[in-house]
């Protein structure tokens, strides 16, 4: 929320959520998010035609050319200033693999870009268009600080490359000339007619800076009720460890298809389930397996905390409720059927009385909402603080009919969800135009088997699908 002085011009200050994601950031754990596109580009493309869609879109948002500016004495949270040394090379590269560049290389491409911190010297936004993909494609990975992202502000990098509607026709970018930076003195002076006006944010601001991110998640979001019930079993098990400072990042393609397949032949039972308790019993499944490789113990009651990021119905915009879910996954059940009912009834039971926001209606937003949504869950996650959950599990609807980059298609789009203090894995999925596309984030250490994880998913839905055909109906 900005702040206004009478005798000067708005101020866009860091709310004490945003100033947390500063203060908690170090380089184990860096505090962005974000995106991997894949497109199939037709002979002769240009990859600069990416570099000009988001050159002429970077007024959609001022925060794109906006960086950080401290206020003296830290009387006040920072706040966002015009960079006046803007530099689109700063943000926009140009990278290669070598030709022709496999998933695995791809993969390790990401994990280098996500495993290294933004520069707060600039706008907290990156872009690396990447070159020499199989089959003439290319990718675009993109990384944004969550210090960027709330309600009014979920930047959409994605959007920026993203043409909905086909290819959009070329014009010159407009004009643009950075605002004076305010001085110390003004920065001070601003920060005092905030305090005696709302002597609440300077409070927070001190709390922020002392550390207590849970309290502020509490208030910002309203989720007291379900931190309580988290808090009162604290996640411990193999992802609980201190996450290094580098990464590993897998992709992986599954049948959207075979998620209804799963749905329709469980509630035609009698069951009531949706296509993400199906996303979350092949998680769950996946997980059980992968544990099984390792030499895990595990029992018939075991179970593995995820933090699920839902968007609930509350009339006041899509993203303006997005509300964490604590679900136990029930990794110690043995029957696939089993485990989805489990996670059915963890999913009813932890959204109470709220209403998810249904999946045709998120896949239904106009331009390509999926990232957006996907930031403000991460966002979640890293205001509900630690140890609370052994990881975060992301699932958005996103568009059925195929985007665009110009003539370039795009085939597929992985989330590349941040991992939590304490923890070493996050998994994103995202489904688009007939697929369910899963981004999967590890410590580099911890997670050295991430590959076999990714590939126990498809594994994990082939035997969900076979228990189900026998399913009684």
């Amino acid at each position: 929320m900005a702040a206004v002085c009478h005798d000067g011009p708005v101020v866009d200050r860091l709310t004490a959520l945003d100033a947390s994601f500063l203060t908690f950031e170090d380089s184990r754990t860096p505090m962005h998010v974000g995106q991997v596109l894949i497109f199939r580009a037709p002979a002769g493309f240009d990859p600069n035609v990416i570099r000009r869609r988001i050159e002429l879109r970077l007024d959609d948002d001022p925060r794109f050319r906006r960086r950080l500016l401290s206020v003296p004495g830290h009387l006040a949270n920072p706040v966002w200033v015009d960079d006046g040394a803007f530099d689109l090379a700063d943000h926009v590269h140009r990278s290669a693999l070598p030709s022709p560049g496999n998933r695995e290389q791809l993969g390790e491409f990401v994990a280098r870009v996500t495993s290294r911190q933004l520069d707060r010297a600039h706008p907290l936004w990156e872009v690396d268009i990447v070159e020499g993909l199989q089959d003439g494609r290319l990718a675009v990975v993109t990384k944004t600080h969550q210090a960027m992202i709330d309600e009014a502000h979920a930047l959409e990098l994605a959007g920026l490359v993203i043409d909905a509607g086909g290819e959009q026709e070329e014009r010159a970018p407009k004009e643009w000339s950075a605002q004076p930076e305010p001085s110390r003195t003004e920065l001070v002076g601003r920060a005092l007619v905030d305090a005696m006006r709302s002597p609440r944010n300077l409070i927070e601001t001190v709390r922020a800076g002392a550390g207590d991110l849970r309290e502020n998640g509490r208030r910002v979001l309203s989720v007291a009720s379900a931190l309580a019930r988290a808090w009162t079993r604290p996640q411990t098990g193999p992802l609980d460890v201190r996450a290094g400072t580098s990464r590993r990042f897998a992709m992986v393609d599954t049948d959207l298809d075979e998620y209804r397949q799963v749905r329709r032949q469980v509630t035609a039972g009698g069951s009531d389930i949706d296509v993400h308790d199906v996303a979350l019993a092949v998680v769950t499944g996946a997980l059980r397996s992968w544990l099984q490789t390792r030499g895990e113990s595990i029992q018939g009651n075991s179970t593995m905390r995820a933090m699920v990021p839902v968007s609930l119905d509350g009339g006041a915009g899509v993203g303006s409720r997005v509300h964490p879910l604590f679900v136990d996954l029930p990794i110690g059940e043995g029957s696939p059927i089993v485990r989805l009912l489990q996670v059915a009834h963890s999913m009813r039971r932890e959204l109470g009385g709220g209403t998810a926001v249904k999946a045709a209606t998120l896949a239904g937003l106009g331009g390509f909402a999926a990232p957006r949504l996907h930031s403000l869950g991460a966002r979640v996650g890293a205001a509900v603080g630690r140890r609370l959950f052994a990881l975060t599990v992301t699932n958005v609807p996103g568009p059925t009919a195929q985007l665009h980059c110009g003539r370039a298609v795009l085939e597929a789009t992985y989330p590349v969800m941040p991992i939590g203090p304490g923890q070493s894995l996050s998994v994103g999925m995202t489904s688009y135009h007939g697929q369910v596309h899963y981004g999967l984030l590890g410590d580099r250490i911890a997670l050295s088997d991430l590959d076999v994880l990714a590939g126990l998913i498809d594994d994990s839905l082939a035997e969900l699908l076979a228990a189900t055909r026998r399913y009684p109906r």
